[in-house]
C-alpha cells in the first residue's frame, strides 16, 4: 500500500524577502508570498488530498491554507516539520552573519556537517526528525495522499537524506524555491523521491529566486548588509547599513502610542534597484515586533506609494500603513493555467 506525500516549501515570508536568518522565529508571508500561494492553490486543482499537514509557525500553517481551505480539511500541525533552529543567529540578517563568521555561513549551506551556532540544533537532529514526520505521517495515512508544508534548509536535508546522500554530500545540492513542491512515495519502510523542487507553477514575475543571487553563488554568499543602531534625540532609533565597512544607506523610526513612524529612509544611489532597500525596511518591521506594535507607517509621496505597496503598504489617512498581525489572508485569484507534471 503507497503513501503519496507531497512536500511544499512555505511561500515568501519575511526572512525571504528581508534577508535576515529566519528559522523558527515565527515570521509571516509577503505579499509576494501571496500571490505564489494563488499558484500554489492553482498548481493543486483537481488533486485529491486525504489530510494537510505542516509545520505549526506561521509562514507554513498559512502556505497549508491554499490547499486545505478549499477542500474544507483541518490543518495538522506538526512540530517534526519546523525549519532548523539557529540559535544565536535567528534574526541576524545574512549580511551580519557573513561579516561575523564567514566560515560558518558558508557551511551552512555548503557543509551543513560541519555547521555549528550557539543554541542550534545540528542538522542531523533535522533529519532524524524530519524523517520521522514523513513516517508518522506515512503510518496515519495508508494508502493516502497528503500534503505537507516545511521549510527551506529542513527539505533540503530531508530530500537529500532519502536520496541517500550524506550530509556533506547534501551540501552541493540547490534549494527550492518558495512554494516549490516534491513528491514522496511511502510503502512499509522504503520511501522514495518521486520529484523535487519543482517550482514550475510559479512565474517568473512571482518568483522569489527570480529577484535573489545568493542561490547561485557556489559558496552561497552575497553582497549583504549589515546594520549599526544608534539612539538620538527626541526617542529616534536610527540604523545605519554597511556593506563591508562602507555606510551605504540609513532608516530612521520613532515609537508611537500604536506604531512605529519610519521618519528616514535611504540607500546610495548605486544599490538602487537592486533590492537592499527592502532589508532596510527589514530593520523597522523587526524593530516594531519587539516593542510590540502591529503597525509601521511613513509618509512619502506620490512617486514612492508604488514601491512602497509591493511590500504590503496600503494608503490610511495620509500615510502609507504596513499591518504586521500574523493573519492568514485571502488568496487573490489568478488565471486559470494548467501545470504539466514533472517528469519522474
Amino acid at each position: 500500500m503507497t503513501t503519496r506525500i507531497f512536500l511544499v516549501r512555505h511561500a515568501e515570508a519575511e526572512g525571504n524577502l528581508f534577508r535576515v536568518a529566519h528559522g523558527q522565529y515565527d515570521s509571516i508571508i509577503t505579499p509576494r508570498g501571496y500571490r505564489q500561494l494563488a499558484y500554489l492553490r492553482q498548481r493543486f486543482d483537481g488533486e485529491r488530498l486525504d489530510a494537510v499537514y505542516g509545520s505549526d509557525l506561521t509562514r507554513t500553517r498559512t502556505t497549508a491554507s491554499a490547499l486545505y481551505i478549499p477542500r474544507n480539511l483541518a490543518f495538522r500541525p506538526l512540530p517534526l516539520l519546523r525549519e532548523i533552529r539557529l540559535g544565536v543567529w535567528e534574526q541576524m540578517t545574512w549580511g551580519e552573519i557573513q561579516r561575523m563568521d564567514p566560515g560558518m555561513y558558508v557551511d551552512f549551506n555548503k557543509r551543513p556537517d560541519l555547521w555549528r551556532a550557539e543554541g542550534a540544533e545540528t542538522f542531523a537532529q533535522v533529519r532524524d526528525r524530519m524523517v520521522a514526520g514523513i513516517r508518522q505521517i506515512a503510518a496515519e495515512n495508508p494508502g493516502g495522499t497528503v500534503a505537507a508544508t516545511s521549510h527551506g534548509a529542513a527539505l533540503r536535508t530531508l530530500l537529500g537524506t532519502l536520496q541517500g546522500m550524506s550530509l556533506e554530500e547534501i551540501g552541493r545540492t540547490g534549494h527550492g524555491d518558495n512554494t516549490a513542491v516534491s513528491l514522496l512515495e511511502v510503502e512499509g519502510e522504503d520511501i522514495r523521491v518521486v520529484f523535487r523542487d519543482d517550482a514550475s507553477h510559479v512565474p517568473a514575475s512571482a518568483s522569489t529566486f527570480r529577484r535573489q543571487s545568493w542561490h547561485k553563488d557556489d559558496a552561497a554568499t552575497e553582497p549583504g548588509l549589515w546594520f549599526r543602531t544608534s539612539d538620538g534625540p527626541d526617542g529616534v532609533r536610527t540604523a545605519e547599513a554597511l556593506m563591508d565597512e562602507e555606510v551605504v544607506g540609513r532608516i530612521s523610526m520613532v515609537l508611537e502610542p500604536e506604531a512605529l513612524r519610519v521618519t528616514d529612509y535611504a540607500i546610495v544611489p548605486a544599490l538602487r534597484g537592486q533590492r537592499y532597500g527592502i532589508q532596510l525596511l527589514g530593520q523597522a518591521v523587526q524593530y516594531a515586533r519587539r516593542q510590540g506594535l502591529e503597525r509601521v507607517v511613513l509618509t512619502c509621496g506620490p512617486e514612492l506609494a508604488g514601491y512602497f505597496a509591493q511590500y504590503g503598504f496600503v494608503p490610511s489617512g495620509g500615510d502609507m500603513v504596513m499591518d504586521l498581525r500574523r493573519i492568514i489572508r485571502e488568496i487573490p485569484e489568478i488565471p486559470l493555467v494548467t501545470f504539466p507534471s514533472p517528469e519522474k
